[in-house]
């Protein structure tokens, strides 16, 4: 598979902030919460869906007999 320079660079990037972080998702989830704050953009927020579970539907892996 040939290397993609852009891929390279964008995955180098996530490397080193997650590394500014120590891999704490927990952290990487704050710290991109307060940089939307302190950028003062307004961002677009949807408000949750409910999750039901028709009878037509199925588990992820289940048998479709």
């Amino acid at each position: 598979m040939r290397s993609d320079p852009i891929v390279d660079e964008v995955r180098a990037i996530r490397n080193r902030l997650a590394a500014q972080c120590e891999y704490d998702v927990d952290q990487i989830f704050r710290r991109i919460q307060r940089r939307q704050v302190e950028s003062g953009r307004n961002y677009v927020r949807y408000p949750a869906r409910r999750v039901t579970k028709d009878k037509d539907t199925r588990e992820f892996g289940a048998d479709s007999r």
